[in-house]
C-alpha cells in the first residue's frame, strides 16, 4: 500500500514547510490539532527538491521572512497546535479566550508586580476584586494596539 493512502486513513497532513506556502495562523492551527498525525518537511537553505511537493498535502510559510531552515517553523507549529490538544496545558480553559481563540485579537494590556513601576501603576479596577468590572476592563481593552505595538 502506498505510504501516501496509509496516511491520510489515519488522519495525517504531509505538510512542506516553505515561503511560497500559505501563511500560518491560529485557524490552521486549530485544523492541525484535530489530526492524528502531522509530518513537517523543513527545507534547508534553497529549500527541498522540487518533486517532494508531489507529496505533499499542503505547504505553509510562517512569515514573510527568511530563516536558515525550517526547523524553527517547525518548532513554532509544533508548539502552537500542541498546545490545543486536551491535556497539554493542564486547564482545558488555558487554550479557550486567548489571543487569538475566537478568529481575532483578543490580548488585553497584562500587568503584575509591583504594583508601580517607574511611576506607572497597575489601574486600581484590576485589584479591585469586582470580577465583573475587570471583564468589562479586559473587553474595553481587547485588541487595541499598545505604545510598543504601534
Amino acid at each position: 500500500m502506498d505510504a501516501k493512502i496509509k496516511m491520510q486513513k489515519s488522519k495525517c497532513k504531509i505538510i512542506l514547510l516553505t515561503p511560497r506556502g500559505k501563511i500560518y495562523n491560529q485557524k490552521i492551527a486549530r485544523r492541525l490539532s484535530k489530526l492524528d498525525e502531522i509530518v513537517l518537511i523543513c527545507g534547508h537553505y534553497e529549500g527541498v527538491d522540487e518533486r517532494v511537493k508531489d507529496l505533499v498535502d499542503e505547504e505553509i510559510s510562517i512569515g514573510e521572512y527568511v530563516l536558515t531552515g525550517g526547523e524553527p517553523a517547525a518548532t513554532v507549529i509544533v508548539d502552537s497546535v500542541a498546545r490545543l490538544i486536551p491535556g497539554v496545558l493542564g486547564d482545558e480553559n488555558s487554550a479557550k479566550d486567548e489571543s487569538y481563540s475566537k478568529g481575532k485579537n483578543l490580548e488585553y494590556p497584562q500587568y503584575t508586580r509591583p504594583f508601580e513601576f517607574k511611576a506607572k501603576k497597575v489601574p486600581k479596577i484590576l485589584l479591585s476584586g469586582n470580577h465583573q468590572k475587570i471583564a468589562e476592563w479586559r473587553k474595553n481593552k481587547t485588541g487595541k494596539p499598545r505604545a510598543v505595538d504601534r
